[in-house]
């Protein structure tokens, strides 16, 4: 754990100080944020106090009190539960705003890891204002540097490269009559996967024909796979970083048709969806430059205009983006005004993707997803190549 980079965090967030807590190894980003060993045991509660200025505090039970041994900082210790709240006063006296891992209204689920009945705890004890730590998190779990940056760039060069692959072998499948599934194109690109040195996690890639996209998060199977053949819209969605612990995820989707005149429809919403995603990208590279603030809603709004005025709105039904880290779906602002209100800022050495889509239930869907990176000094950029017109395939 890094103290000073911490408080230098703290202050520049403009609160008086973040308090960290965990009950049975259950708030892992404080955690990860202290570099502490989530494997030990912990059976009792215990706070951490980081002010923006001046010594930490460590609040342990006396049964387990060497449990942030590891931290710096004075050890206070208690017992009783009237001693936890005597302690939480003494501890956050002088303080008015202190950050938790809490979101109001669970706008943020990502970081919403404080019980609500430990915020109450909190603010009645220390007699403050309990503020969410969401930017802070950013800060420590979304960020990266110039070798981030790298790998990110790296993993999508290779993105696109095994998505032409992929719809090149659909596009041979139908010329020669060979059959292949939706779930051999899968395991088609999970096989790149591994021979690039590139991993997806745990989940494996979106093929989709006609109405089966239409499900955002559709999995092909031996079972439910449909073979390909001409007249089909398609949608590859990909995804993998490579295999360093610094590796940063690319995620990209792209859209076709094995055929030379898709239906009029299929063109219709990919014309707006390119469009939404055009306004989105644009917002963040205007801002950027500006040097103005940006909110993570505010691309989505961008974005979600363009298909509301196009009359598909309530075919959206997904937020424009994600954070994009060392996780795929990261710990950043997310691209959201429709699940959530992501409030969040967007920070220099961060991504996410800008991904509209329309979906047609059991008949077809579009979606278009290229990357924004944000680079450490505060450059927009979209990284790799963006889709500009439907793949033509056979």
């Amino acid at each position: 754990m890094d103290l000073q980079t911490i408080q230098d965090a703290v202050r520049q967030a403009d609160v008086d100080g973040w308090l960290f807590y965990d009950f049975h190894n259950r708030e892992h980003v404080a955690y990860r944020i202290l570099g502490l060993d989530i494997e030990q045991m912990t059976t009792r509660r215990w706070f951490y106090w980081v002010p923006a200025r001046g010594e930490p505090v460590r609040l342990v039970h006396g049964v387990e009190a060497s449990r942030l041994d590891a931290l710096p900082g004075d050890k206070q210790v208690y017992a009783t539960w009237k001693q936890l709240r005597e302690h939480l006063d003494g501890i956050l006296g002088g303080a008015s705003t202190v950050a938790m891992q809490y979101s109001p209204n669970c706008d943020i689920p990502y970081v919403s890891l404080v019980d609500a009945g430990t915020v109450e705890l909190v603010r009645d004890a220390g007699n403050v204002e309990v503020v969410s730590s969401a930017d802070l998190v950013s800060m420590f779990e979304a960020t990266f540097g110039e070798e981030g940056v790298a790998s990110h760039r790296r993993a999508m060069a290779l993105l696109h490269r095994i998505k032409d692959e992929a719809f090149e072998k659909i596009g041979s499948s139908i010329a020669s009559g060979t059959p292949l599934t939706e779930h051999d194109i899968a395991r088609f690109i999970l096989d790149r996967f591994e021979q690039e040195d590139l991993t997806p996690g745990h989940d494996v890639p979106i093929v989709g024909i006609g109405g089966h996209p239409a499900n955002p998060h559709f999995e092909p199977t031996p079972e439910n796979a449909l073979p390909f053949a001409p007249d089909q819209t398609i949608l590859i969605d990909l995804w993998a970083r490579e295999q360093s612990p610094e590796a940063i995820f690319a995620d990209i989707t792209w859209c076709g048709y094995s055929g030379e005149q898709p239906p009029e429809e299929y063109v219709t919403i990919w014309e707006a969806v390119t469009e939404a995603r055009d306004a989105a990208c644009q917002l963040v590279i205007d801002r950027f430059e500006s040097g103005q603030p940006l909110e993570g809603w505010e691309v989505d709004a961008a974005s979600r205009k363009v298909v509301e005025a196009a009359g598909y709105g309530e075919h959206f039904i997904h937020r424009t983006g994600h954070s994009i880290g060392h996780e795929v779906h990261g710990n950043g602002a997310n691209i959201d005004n429709y699940e959530t209100r992501d409030r969040r800022t967007i920070l220099p050495g961060t991504a996410f993707s800008i991904e509209p889509g329309i979906y047609l239930e059991g008949r077809m869907a579009v979606r278009t997803e290229v990357d924004v990176l944000i680079t450490p000094d505060g450059a927009a950029e979209v990284s790799g190549p963006i889709q500009d017109g439907l793949i033509q395939v056979g």
